[in-house]
């Protein structure tokens, strides 16, 4: 499984470590998966929203050759939150320069592209929505976040992980770790997904979302009402 973890001028550095780390570790218990990071303009250092820290893409973005795709959100400041030392830019502001650049029309492909997975960290979802790419689909970010999910047709759903098929969202900037332990689970089966949280010494949260299933009826309407 050819994993592919994408970087972008601006990206958070957590969102792409703690899922990267997550596939790097596996290859420890299996053959089965590969982790690389890359970037749509191809090798090159890319810095990331956090003053001082970048990262190496080894390598273009390939759609062709992933068979999943983890994109990232910004880390810099919402809108509202005043300047803030370190001169980082507004989060709006850095995802629509991603999509800028080759970027987005990469990210159609491997959408487009049978069997390949796309999957996002935090704001990483913003960056699909942003471009088009997901409208009428089920899917999550970070929680300052839905309401501009919501508004480029998204059907918000406000779990911390939402699996869509081949599309797998997740919430906020920790989510990234049990995003990447449930997509290891998800491709290579629980075995080796335990023995990466075991040597990670973490458990996943909350409960996977995904679109099957009865709608749960709530409490007030199902409650005897007293006499």
């Amino acid at each position: 499984m050819p994993a592919q973890f994408v970087l972008f001028d601006g990206f958070d550095p957590l969102d792409v470590i703690a899922p990267f780390e997550v596939f790097s570790a596996a290859r420890a218990f299996t053959d089965r998966v590969t982790a690389e990071l890359v970037c749509a303009e191809g090798a090159r250092q890319v810095p990331s929203g956090i003053p001082g820290v970048a990262l190496t893409a080894a390598a273009p973005l390939a759609p062709d050759r992933a068979d999943l795709v983890v994109v990232p959100g910004a880390a810099g400041r919402l809108p509202g939150q005043g300047a803030h030392d370190g001169g980082e830019e507004q989060i709006p502001v850095i995802l629509g320069r991603a999509l800028t650049t080759g970027l987005p029309a990469l990210l159609a492909d491997a959408l487009a592209a049978t069997g390949t997975t796309v999957a996002t960290v935090c704001g990483g979802s913003l960056v699909l929505s942003m471009a088009g790419l997901v409208h009428g689909r089920h899917a999550t970010t970070h929680h300052q976040g839905l309401d501009l999910l919501g508004a480029g047709g998204v059907q918000v759903t406000p779990g911390r992980v939402v699996d869509d098929g081949d599309l797998v969202t997740a919430g906020g900037i920790t989510s990234g770790l049990d995003l990447g332990l449930y997509l290891l689970e998800r491709e290579t089966g629980p075995k080796i997904a335990l023995a990466v949280e075991q040597l990670f010494a973490h458990e996943r949260r909350g409960v996977v979302w995904r679109d099957h299933g009865p709608v749960p009826v709530s409490p007030a309407a199902g409650a005897e009402q007293p006499r």
